[in-house]
């Protein structure tokens, strides 16, 4: 027996132990929390401007918890409900519960256990939030549903993503906040945008499977269209959430660059060119999130928030 085996020990459950986090953490694509954790730090620093200038860093991290589990959840949820369309897609035939990589019970696990760290996040950021916590799971649940009798569920999916601020806004000072909610409709109307680009991929075979996707009923031009629109929209409700908190020069540098960003998006994406959409959809929205937070967070410590 080698060494490496005396520390795995019989059957080398460690080393497979391992294994299969790292392959739940694929499944869910964890690094994919950098789209909508920008925008819950946003909410929340702005939060606590306002409370008392202060920034309380377990809250801070509480909503980090938060975020990360629900999303976690949701993730692991829509690969578990999606496994069988994902199967019949050439470019989903890949995924972890497809080939076996991960199987339907140690998903089923995970998101659970994911959930149930949301749950205890929210609980100790105070009772508002545990009790709006079931709001926030219902659509992440729906959503990958969704596509069964909605040719619009892009739109279930940014109604999910909208939570985030408002949550950890109330998770920092357990008050409803409208201006929370502005930003989150900025957030969901982004999210549901690139969706749309992203869904113009799998349009064939949606097509052929009875998927019902905004590509596959209006076709890839409408859909680019319609990312468009919610774009322009996205870049609105964030200049009124940047009047409606009061915020300064930086955060309107940062709302420059994002639309920026966008232009230069949806000028790589074409009806009939879609080579370049992984960089559309993953470097340039990661950008537009890192980006923008970075700005507000300049402006909010130039305004008075204290380290």
């Amino acid at each position: 027996m080698s060494a490496a085996e005396g520390v795995l020990g019989s059957g080398g459950r460690p080393a497979e132990s391992s294994g299969r986090v790292k392959a739940f953490l694929r499944l869910v694509m964890i690094e994919h929390s950098v789209f909508a954790l920008p925008f819950a730090y946003i909410a929340a620093l702005t939060a606590m401007l306002l409370w008392d200038g202060d920034i309380h860093w377990l809250r801070l991290l509480l909503v980090t918890v938060a975020m990360v589990g629900l999303r976690t959840f949701a993730m692991a949820a829509n690969r578990i409900i999606d496994r069988e369309i994902d199967a019949r897609n050439p470019r989903t035939a890949s995924r972890e519960l497809v080939t076996g990589a991960v199987s339907v019970r140690t998903a089923w696990v995970g998101a659970l256990v994911a959930l149930v760290v949301f749950l205890g996040a929210a609980a100790l950021l105070g009772p508002l939030c545990l009790v709006l916590a079931p709001v926030a799971v219902v659509p992440m649940v729906v959503y990958p549903y969704g596509k069964r009798f909605t040719d619009f569920p892009h739109a279930i999916l940014g109604l999910a993503q909208a939570m985030g601020p408002v949550g950890a806004w109330i998770g920092i000072t357990g008050e409803w906040s409208w201006d929370a909610v502005v930003l989150g409709l900025a957030v969901g109307v982004w999210i549901g945008g690139f969706d749309l680009i992203y869904a113009c991929q799998d349009v064939e075979s949606d097509l052929a499977h009875g998927v019902r996707s905004v590509p596959a009923r209006f076709g890839v031009p409408g859909a680019l269209y319609g990312a468009r629109v919610c774009h322009v929209v996205t870049t609105l409700l964030l200049g009124w959430y940047g009047v409606a908190t009061d915020a300064g020069a930086f955060f309107w540098v940062g709302l420059l660059i994002v639309a920026s960003a966008f232009l230069y998006e949806h000028s790589i994406v074409r009806p009939h060119d879609l080579s370049r959409l992984n960089r559309s959809f993953f470097t340039v929205n990661g950008f537009i999130g890192i980006a923008l937070f970075l700005c507000a967070l300049l402006d909010l410590l130039v305004r008075g928030l204290s380290v």
